[in-house]
C-alpha cells in the first residue's frame, strides 16, 4: 500500500511539472503555450511608472533623447514578445543594420520575465548618469520581478525567457548607437549649435533669458527615423499660416503676437492658469518630460481598462515610435525655420516689459521661454502625434480622466476630464499660447503634423 501511495505522489508530481511547462492542450492534441495576451500589463506599467519617475531628474533628456529613448523601448519590447503574439508581424526588417534574435520555436516563455529582461537592461545603460538612489530603483525592480516570476514558472522556462529578453534588449542598444546623431544625445544638448551664424536671416531665433544661451538639440532632425519617410521630416512652413515675416503693425504674425499678449496680459484666469500649468512638463526636476507625459496617459489607461499585455506593448511601441519621429521631424523643422519666439518678437516690437508666463517654482525664475526655435510646437507635435497612436489602439472616442499632476501644490494640477485623446492633444498644443511661450500657428501646425507622423506609424504593418 505503501508503495502505490509512493506511485500516485510522483504521477501527481510529474503531472504538476508537466502541466507548469505545457499550458494548453488543443482539441486536436497539439500543445500550445499561454500567449502574451493572457498575462496582465502590470510588468508594463511598472516599468513606465518607473521611467517616469527617473526621467523626472534626468538632466539632459528633455525633450529630444527621452522621445528617442522611449522610441527604441517601446519597439525592442514589442520585437522580443512578438513570437507571442500571433495576431502581430515582426517591424524588424523594415530597419536596415538591426538584427533581433528569434525566440525558439515550440519552446515556452514566461512574456512578464521578458519584458522585465529587456526594460532591465535598456533602462540601466540609457541612464547611466542619474543619481545613485534612482538608478539603484532598476535593478530593485528587476530583482523583485524575478523574485515574483520564479515563483509561478519552472527555472528552464524562466531562464530561457530572462535570456532572449536580454538579447533582444543588446541588439537593439548595439542598433542604436550606430545613430550617430542621437545616441547619447543628452551629453550634450548644444553640439553644432551655430544661433549667431543666422542673425541675418528675417525673424532668427535668439536665445532668451533666462536660460542656457544656446538652442537646444539643433542636429536632432538628423537622426534616424523609424516610421516617417524623408519627405515627412519637415513641417509645412509657417508662411502657410501668416504669409511672409513681418514686423509690420496689423499683418498676420503682428496679430498673432498680439494675441499671445492678449491671453495672459495683464493676468491669466483661473482656468487659463490650470490648462497652462497642467501641460507644461517643461521643467527638469518638477515633472517628467512632455513626450513621457503621454507614457503616463497611456498607463492610466492600461490601469482603467485592465489592459492585458499585449494591448500594453502595442500601445507603447506605438506611442514610443510616434515620440521618437515626432522628435526628429520636429526639430528638423524648428532649425529650418528658425522663427523667434514671441517673448523675442514682442519684447523688440510691441512691449518691452512683457514676460511669459512660464515659471519655475524651484528656482524662482519667471518668464521663461525653452531654448530653442518656436515653429511648430514640440508640445503640440509630441502630444497629437502620441494621441493618434493611443486612439489606434483604445479607440478614437475613448474618454478619461488625465491624473497626472493630482495633488501637486507647486502648480495647477488637478485631474481634467476629456472625450478623446485627440481633445487632449488639442488642449495640450493650446496651452502654450497662453503661456506666452508659442504663437497659434506653432500649436495649430504642432497638432496637423503630429497627427500626421501618428498616422505614419499607425500604418505601419503591425498585423499579420
Amino acid at each position: 500500500m505503501r508503495r502505490l501511495l509512493l506511485l500516485f505522489s510522483a504521477f501527481i508530481v510529474v503531472a504538476t511539472l508537466f502541466h507548469s511547462c505545457k499550458k494548453d492542450i488543443t482539441e486536436e492534441g497539439g500543445t500550445t503555450f499561454k500567449s502574451v495576451d493572457k498575462y496582465d500589463s502590470q510588468s508594463v506599467q511598472e516599468w513606465n511608472n518607473l521611467w517616469l519617475e527617473i526621467e523626472r531628474y534626468a538632466a539632459g533628456y528633455r525633450p529630444c533623447p527621452t522621445a528617442n529613448a522611449l522610441g527604441y523601448v517601446g519597439l525592442a519590447n514589442y520585437e522580443a514578445c512578438i513570437s507571442g503574439m500571433p495576431a502581430n508581424a515582426s517591424l524588424a526588417k523594415l530597419y536596415n543594420g538591426l538584427n533581433v534574435p528569434s525566440a525558439f520555436a515550440n519552446q515556452e516563455y514566461h512574456w512578464p520575465t521578458v519584458v522585465n529582461a529587456v526594460n532591465n537592461y535598456l533602462y540601466s545603460r540609457l541612464f547611466p548618469e542619474v543619481e545613485s538612489s534612482l538608478y539603484s530603483k532598476i535593478s530593485a525592480l528587476s530583482n523583485k520581478n524575478e523574485k515574483l516570476f520564479q515563483e509561478t514558472v519552472n527555472q528552464e522556462v524562466f531562464l530561457r525567457s530572462k535570456n532572449h529578453g536580454e538579447a533582444v534588449a543588446a541588439a537593439f542598444w548595439d542598433w542604436m548607437k550606430t545613430d550617430a546623431a542621437t545616441f547619447d544625445g543628452y551629453k550634450d544638448p548644444f553640439k553644432n549649435n551655430n544661433w549667431e551664424d543666422r542673425l541675418g536671416e528675417p525673424g532668427a531665433w535668439t536665445p532668451t533669458v533666462p536660460g542656457p544661451g544656446q538652442g537646444m538639440f539643433p542636429y536632432w532632425g538628423k537622426g534616424r527615423t523609424l516610421a516617417i519617410k524623408e519627405d515627412l521630416k519637415v513641417c509645412r512652413p509657417y508662411t502657410y499660416y501668416v504669409g511672409n515675416y513681418s514686423e509690420e503693425p496689423g499683418s498676420s504674425l503682428y496679430v498673432q503676437a498680439l494675441e499671445v499678449m492678449s491671453q495672459n496680459t495683464p493676468s491669466l484666469s483661473y482656468q487659463t492658469e490650470w490648462v497652462g500649468e497642467f501641460w507644461s512638463d517643461d521643467l527638469l526636476g518638477l515633472t517628467f518630460s512632455p513626450p513621457s507625459r503621454f507614457i503616463a496617459i497611456a498607463n492610466q489607461v492600461y490601469e482603467n481598462e485592465k489592459a492585458n499585455l499585449s494591448e500594453a506593448i502595442v500601445a507603447n511601441a506605438k506611442v514610443g515610435i510616434a515620440l521618437h519621429d515626432a522628435a526628429i521631424g520636429c526639430w528638423n523643422s524648428k532649425y529650418k525655420y528658425n522663427l523667434e519666439r514671441p517673448e523675442t518678437y514682442i519684447k523688440r516690437l510691441i512691449d518691452p516689459s512683457w514676460e511669459p508666463n512660464l515659471d519655475n517654482p524651484l528656482t524662482g525664475d519667471n518668464g521663461i521661454s525653452p531654448s530653442f526655435p518656436a515653429y511648430p510646437s514640440g508640445h503640440a507635435t509630441f502630444g497629437s502625434a502620441a494621441s493618434e497612436a493611443l486612439a489606434s489602439v483604445f479607440g478614437y472616442s475613448y474618454g478619461m480622466t488625465d491624473n497626472c499632476h493630482k495633488n501637486r501644490a507647486e502648480f495647477s494640477g488637478y485631474p481634467r476630464t476629456f472625450s478623446s485623446f485627440f481633445e487632449m492633444a488639442l488642449e495640450n498644443a493650446w496651452s502654450r499660447v497662453p503661456l506666452g511661450v508659442h504663437y497659434r500657428m506653432d500649436a495649430e501646425e504642432g497638432v496637423r503634423y503630429g497627427t500626421e507622423i501618428g498616422r505614419a506609424v499607425n500604418n505601419l504593418p503591425w498585423s499579420k
